[in-house]
Formats: structure tokens, sequence, C-alpha cells
């Protein structure tokens, strides 16, 4: 049976014994599926770590897009603050000892 289409690692956490999975996420029939591991002591850290990959999304849409960096990460703040104000799906968070993991 064929798996999902997963992100090779990243070189510099090769052989790193240290490292550590916080967040998978897939987009499956339009919407998003995240497993996630809490990681940290404080929630602030969450905010530093989506901010990190809204930087990282905006370079990428920068090189291979029309967008400029500032474009695009002002855009994907624009949602974030939207989606943040009205929820177009809550979702659920399902515990991993629920799921038969």
């Amino acid at each position: 049976m064929a798996g999902p289409k997963e992100q090779p690692l990243p070189p510099d956490v090769m052989g790193r014994d240290d490292a550590v999975e916080v967040l998978r996420a897939f987009v499956l029939d339009g919407g998003l599926s995240i497993a996630f591991t809490r990681a940290f002591e404080e929630p602030d850290l969450w905010g530093l770590l989506l901010v990190d990959i809204a930087r990282h999304a905006a370079r990428a849409y920068a090189r291979e897009s029309a967008f400029t960096e500032e474009e695009a990460l002002g855009r994907i703040f624009e949602m974030f603050e939207a989606e943040i104000a009205r929820p177009t799906d809550a979702g659920n968070t399902t515990l991993r000892s629920q799921q038969g993991h």
C-alpha cells in the first residue's frame, strides 16, 4: 500500500539523536490533517514556530512565483488573522491513544 508523499528530512537533523519531530501536516481532500507533539513547556513557543514556518513559506513563494517575500508574508498573516477571528473549520484534536497508535 502506498503512503503519503512525505518531505525529506532537513539535512541538519540527519544523524542527530537529539532532534525531535514536532509537526506533520498533510493536505487531504482539500483540508488539513496534522499530527503533532506538544513539545514545548510554554505555548508561546508555538507562535515562534508558526512565524518561522510562515517566513519559510513566504521565501518559497518569492523564489517560485510572482509574489515578493513581503507580499506573500502579508497574505499569510492576513489569512491567519481572518481564520483566528472566524474559523472556517475548528476541527478536532484526538489523542493518539484514542486513534490506535
